[in-house]
Parts: structure tokens; sequence; C-alpha cells
């Protein structure tokens, strides 16, 4: 079954409609606090859902499945983590984010080490968001260049210009109740896409178990053994996935962000912890149905091998979905990538202003004048990421590894100097920045002289950087911090 003219008017129809529906925000921002923060009316229900989309976006849905194409179940276990990890932020981050008015997680930093550690952390996540999401765009071109058999270069350039219109028009408002939908959305037809593929497969879920333990248990969960080589076992998941998602939901300004918008301390709390048991069920969801589609295709062969491990569930979608459904969960599919991508630009732009351009450049401007610095930014950013994006059509690793692998690695030294200013007084900030350095230095041999997998790499890197910070500021014995 082909992607059909009506499928196609349902993508453009529905795309059309959520841009409209985020540009809709923009007469509710009339100041920063609105357009960064949302003006503290959010729901934590609804900052749940987006920090979900935020978190996983549309690598989930194109990667997850194909990573339980080729193994197992394996990945909960790094999941497993990230339930811990939420646990941690809730008690000892999100606290202190709440003890002031601030827009961005390097503000807190500022008040413990000083302007030049704020810069640096902040520093440290434009590049790595912007990194990041450069590969996540990527993923988005291949679901698109799949749909409409248009270049790479053409995909990025539709996805650009829709995901600006109401990221420019409707800040963080939008961002968050885009989430909303499009989440809804997608896992309502992932479902229906689970079930079509079991309809199609004789025998149905009975086959699939079948053929799951006849390649070697495909739907195992637990692997107890120890190998620092391989990213998904239990230990390497559990506390590797812990220091990965205290380090993107404390100290990343994409996710914290989202959970200064809420409106009190607890709310904010309690959107995080809520989050994740609906990124547990949503990450099982996706990894049965690469279990599901491996008998799909073992009965049903792609006429054209897979190339990459992200195009088996687009595949499926366009090829194997009645016509509708098909055109409705791709749309989704597409519409959860620019979300994420939304929100993504919006967090650039305000750690840009707020860290940068405000402190620095003009202080004492107003805020009309800060918004529209604010727009402009946001369009440098995507212009940024494009750039990254063209560059990681190159790469042949699973476009979701690849951004975890590219945020793992300045997130040690962010964590590692976030947990020097909120759990020690005697760190300095020349013993935070030298520890952060050092866990850069020691991640550079990791990488290339060892075959340590990517999931321990922000454990090591935090471990780096507190140790030596605190031994560093014992030195020197200048303890500013409060």
């Amino acid at each position: 079954m082909a992607f059909s003219w009506i499928d196609l008017v349902v993508v453009i129809a529905y795309v059309i409609a959520i841009t409209a529906f985020g540009a809709r925000f923009r007469k509710g921002q009339r100041t920063l606090h609105d357009y960064f923060l949302g003006g503290n009316r959010l729901p934590w229900w609804a900052i749940t859902l987006s920090i979900v989309c935020a978190e996983t976006s549309i690598l989930t849905i194109i990667s997850t499945p194909g990573i339980a194409y080729h193994s197992n179940l394996g990945f909960l276990q790094l999941v497993f983590g990230y339930l811990v990890a939420r646990v941690v932020v809730s008690l000892l981050f999100i606290p202190r984010y709440f003890a002031g008015e601030l827009y961005t997680a390097y503000q807190l930093i500022e008040r413990r080490f000083g302007h030049g550690l704020r810069l640096f952390t902040a520093g440290l996540f434009l590049l790595t968001r912007a990194l990041a999401e450069g590969v996540r765009v990527f993923a988005i071109s291949v679901v698109i260049a799949i749909i409409f058999r248009t270049g790479v270069v053409a995909s990025l350039i539709i996805i650009f210009v829709l995901t600006l219109v109401y990221t420019l028009e409707g800040g963080l408002t939008a961002v968050i109740w885009t989430d909303v939908i499009q989440l809804t959305i997608y896992i309502t037809g992932t479902i229906v896409a689970l079930f079509v593929a079991l309809h199609h497969i004789p025998g149905g879920w009975g086959e699939v178990v079948r053929v799951a333990q006849a390649a070697g248990g495909k739907f195992t969960v637990f692997n107890f053994h120890f190998n620092w080589s391989q990213p998904y076992l239990f230990w390497t998941g559990l506390i590797g996935g812990m220091f990965l998602n205290t380090a993107s939901h404390g100290t990343d300004q994409l996710i914290v962000q989202q959970l200064l918008a809420a409106k009190s301390r607890r709310q904010s709390q309690g959107a995080l912890l809520a989050s994740g048991v609906v990124v547990l069920l949503q990450f099982a969801l996706f990894l049965v149905v690469g279990v599901v589609l491996y008998a799909f295709y073992l009965r049903f062969p792609p006429t054209v091998p897979f190339s990459r491990p992200d195009q088996i569930y687009p595949t499926f979608v366009i090829t194997s979905l009645p016509v509708g459904l098909c055109g409705l969960l791709t749309a989704a599919i597409l519409a959860a990538g620019m979300a994420n991508l939304s929100a993504a630009l919006n967090s650039l732009a305000s750690s840009s202003v707020m860290d940068f351009y405000k402190p620095f450049a003009r202080p004492q401007a107003d805020d009309r004048h800060y918004l529209r610095v604010s727009r402009l930014m946001t369009l440098i950013w995507g212009a940024v990421i494009i750039t990254i994006a063209l560059a990681a059509q190159y790469l042949q690793r699973s476009a979701m590894e690849l951004a975890l692998t590219v945020a793992s690695i300045p997130y040690g030294s962010m964590l590692g100097i976030f947990l020097l200013g909120v759990l020690t007084r005697r760190a300095n900030s020349r013993g935070a920045l030298v520890g952060a350095l050092c866990a850069l230095a020691t991640l550079g041999y990791v990488i290339h002289y060892t075959t340590i997998a990517w999931t321990w790499y922000v454990a090591i890197g935090t471990v780096v950087t507190f140790t030596v910070g605190f031994f560093v500021s014992l030195t020197t014995g200048d303890y500013h911090g409060q």
C-alpha cells in the first residue's frame, strides 16, 4: 500500500492546523515572563506531557522500535534509571529553582559561583542542545524524505519554516499545548499501528511470542551481567540512566524551562514525577512495536533492505496502515518532531537572551526590546540547527543513540558543577571550572581510547568534575558561595 493522496491531504491539513493553533498564542506574549515561562499559568498535567515530548520526541517514535527490532527490550533498563533521576531532581534541584525568580537553570549557578561559571554552563548547554537537536531534526527529515521522496535539504526547509511560525509567535505556551495534542495523537496512532501489524501476522500475538523466543529472547528486559562496553545492561542502565536523566532534567534548560513554568514548586515536582510514569509506558510501547515489526518483516520482507534502524517504523506506517490513518499518524510523527524543535529553539533563545545578551549587552532595556531579540535569536539558532542536521545525514548510527551520546559528553561537567553548588559550601568557582575541564578531557580519552559505552559518560564526567572540583577548591580555600 503506497502513501495515497488522501494521506497527503491529511498530513498537509494537520501540519497547517497545528501550526495555526500554536501561532494563536501570540496575543498572550507581552513580557519575557509570558514568552519564556508561560506566565506560570500552565497546568501541571500539560507540563507533564510536554516534558515527555521534549525528552523523547520523534527519536522515540522512529528509533526505539529499531533498537528492539535488532536486539530486545533491554533499553528499558536505562529508563528505570530515568525514574530514579526524577526523584533526585525533584528533591535536590526544583526547590532551589523555585527559591527565586529564575528564567534559566544557569542563573542558579551564578548565585553560587558567579558570572564565569554561569556563562560556562550556559555555553555548554547551547553547544550541546544545538548538536543534539540537529540530529533530531535529521530524524524528522528521514520521515519526510520517505513520504514525499524529497531530498534532505528540502525536507529540512519545510520543517524549519513551519516550526518557526508558531515558535516565534507563541513562545513556551504554544510549545506546551501543541505538545499535549501531538503526544495524544501519536500514542493513540501507535497503538492502532500495533494492532494493525498484529492483524496482518498469521497467528497474531502468539506468533510474535514464538518468533521472539526463537530469535534469542527479544522480550528480554533484564541482563544482570556487567560489561563496561555494553550500554543496555541492568547496572549500566540504572546508574548511567540516573546520571544522564539527572543532568538532562536538572541542568538542561530545555527541561528546566518547562519545570519553571509550573504554578508552584509542588506542581513542578508533580509534573516531573508523573512524566516518569508516562515515559516508561511510552518506551515500553515503542519497544514492543519493534519486536512485533521484527515478526512482521520476517513474514513479509521489505522490498528494499533497511539501511538504517530509523527507517523501519516509518516504512511500516507508510506502506501498511489503512488510508487516512497512515496520513494522520505520519502527520503526528512529523508534528511531534516540530514540537521538540520548537521547545529547543525557545530554550536556546531564552538562555542566549537571559544568560548572555541581557546581562552584558543591554541590561536596562524594556521587555519589548528583549522580545524582539528573542525572536531574532530563535531564527539564528534555527539556522545553526539545520546546518548540523545536514551534517548528521552522513552518520550511520541510530539517531536516538547519537543524540544521547552527543548530549552525554558535556552533561557530566554540567551536573558536576550543579552538585558542587548544592551539596557543598566548600566548593568555589575555580575548583568547579577545573573539575569540569578535567571531566571533558577525561571523556575525550574515554571515547577515543576505550570501549566504555556511552551510557557511562555522564556518570564518569560527573564524578571527575565533583571530585577534582572539590579538592581544587580545598587547596585554594576561597569559599564565597552561599
